[in-house]
C-alpha cells in the first residue's frame, strides 16, 4: 500500500507526504526495543532480550497503517543478525536502516515536521505535552 501521495507546489513536484493521520515512526533497537548490544559484541545480538511492551505497541502502530522504520547503529554487516532477530520475536516494520551515527546527543534538521520521543524505559501509547524546543531563528 502506498500511503504517500504526490504534492506539488507553483506546479512543480515537491517531496511526497504521508496522508494525515499516518506517522513515519524511526525507532531505535539497542536500548530501545532490547538489551543495548554495542556492535563491538555482534554475538550478543541473537540472544538480546527484546521489551514485549515494545513489540505490543509498534505492532499495534503498524496495524494502524502507519510506517515503522527500525533506525539503528548497528552497522551493515549486522543487517542479517538483526532482520532475523525482529521476525524471530515478532515485530512487524516495513524498513530497517542501518549505520546510524553513534554516541547520541541528535539533532536532526529537516524541511519537513520532525517530533522527538525519547524511550525512557517503557513503550506506552503516546501523550502530548508541551516542552521548549530549539527552533531556527526566523528574524
Amino acid at each position: 500500500m502506498n500511503l504517500l501521495h504526490e504534492k506539488f507546489e507553483n506546479g512543480e513536484h515537491v517531496s511526497p507526504q504521508l496522508d494525515d493521520g499516518i506517522k513515519n515512526y524511526l525507532i531505535d533497537i539497542d536500548g530501545t526495543i532490547c538489551d543495548d548490544i554495542p556492535n563491538e559484541e555482534p554475538e550478543r545480538m541473537v540472544t538480546a532480550k527484546h521489551y514485549p511492551d515494545a513489540r505490543e505497541i509498534i505492532n499495534k502502530w503498524y496495524d494502524e497503517g502507519h510506517q515503522i522504520c527500525f533506525f539503528t547503529a548497528r552497522t551493515d554487516e549486522h543487517r542479517d543478525v538483526t532482520e532475523r532477530w525482529l521476525n524471530e520475536h515478532g515485530f512487524t516494520y516495513h524498513s530497517l536502516l542501518m549505520n546510524k551515527p553513534r554516541g547520541g546527543n541528535y539533532h536532526w534538521i529537516d524541511n519537513h515536521l520532525v517530533r522527538a520521543t525519547r524511550y525512557n524505559g517503557k513503550f506506552t501509547d503516546l501523550v502530548k505535552r508541551n516542552h521548549t524546543i530549539e527552533v531556527f531563528d526566523d528574524n
